[in-house]
């Protein structure tokens, strides 16, 4: 087995919910089934605004009696006030983990090295906190969801050590958006994430449940976010991507020749056609399309 690498992204925080109520609590909030959560298998879910629109975006892991939240670190206390304004009288507890944080393990032994199965959500305790593979992707590897001793403990399991650089290297040669740093207030399914596991259309209503739902079945999605690969330097995110001088669509993440960009069909169907080129700036676009997104139709 080839050793995995160990990434600290350092960007990550960890919230707690507690309590009775918990799992109705959040199954009428969040985009996927939390019923998965509560039989043992970790989720990925998305907060919405009433009208479909990205607020918050997180795994949910099974932890004996409480589920575990990984979110972006930047937006935990936001995320816990908005849980928290919704909670009315559930018997539910919601907190911040103090010193909580992620690692990743990267590579295609990760989740061996881990003593987890292959299928995404699989998860287990580990260092005082859980294991997980992605929910998302199993190739974007495995979650280390852990308290501050758990996280002090991982060099004695020799694992060669990246920077975040190699993830996020791995996340846009995959396609899979950063949660608010793609999103924006953007809309799930121009976003992958009906393909990335984040949504159950069975479970019933959610807070922009309807939106969502709506858009599926009327096939409303106009764009899509993909991969693209960058011929100069890369542009900011929120730059204008254009096609033959007309507006293409917008620019999100990159890093080196590979980026994220959310572009009409239209004109993702004319580079696949016809050849065009897409401009951002002085760069160049070329979009791909991810293994995991479905064929169009």
């Amino acid at each position: 087995m080839t050793a995995p690498i160990l990434v600290l992204p350092g960007d990550r925080a960890v919230l707690a919910i507690a309590g009775p109520d918990r799992a109705t609590f959040l199954q009428g909030l969040v985009s996927n089934d939390v019923a998965r959560a509560m039989q043992g298998t970790a989720i990925h879910a998305a907060l919405l605004t009433p009208q479909g629109r990205f607020l918050h975006d997180f795994a949910i892991i099974p932890d004996g009696e409480r589920l575990l939240v990984d979110t972006d670190a930047a937006g935990a206390e936001a995320l816990r006030k908005r849980l928290s304004a919704y909670r009315l009288r559930s018997k539910a507890t919601i907190e911040v983990l103090p010193g909580w944080g992620v690692a990743l393990l990267l590579g295609k032994d990760a989740a061996a090295a881990a003593g987890l199965g292959a299928d995404p959500g699989a998860c287990a305790p580990f260092e005082g906190g859980v294991a997980l593979v992605d929910p998302r992707l199993p190739a974007l590897g495995v979650r280390l969801v852990l308290p501050p001793e758990g996280l002090a403990a991982l060099s004695r399991h020799g694992w060669p050590a990246s920077p975040p650089s190699a993830y996020e290297a791995l996340r846009l040669s995959l396609g899979v958006p950063d949660g608010a740093r793609d999103m924006a207030d953007g809309l799930l399914l121009e976003n992958g994430y009906d393909e990335l596991r984040a949504i159950d259309w069975k479970k019933g209503c959610y807070v922009g449940q309807e939106v969502t739902a709506r858009m599926r079945y009327r096939g409303l999605a106009k764009k899509r976010l993909v991969p693209v690969r960058i011929e100069g330097a890369p542009p900011a995110p929120g730059s204008v991507v254009t096609i033959g001088g007309e507006e293409a669509g917008e620019m999100r993440s990159a890093a080196g020749d590979r980026g994220l960009a959310l572009l009409r069909l239209e004109a993702i169907e004319a580079c696949a056609r016809d050849g065009a080129a897409l401009s951002c700036g002085e760069a160049r676009l070329v979009p791909g399309r991810p293994a995991w997104l479905a064929p169009e139709g």
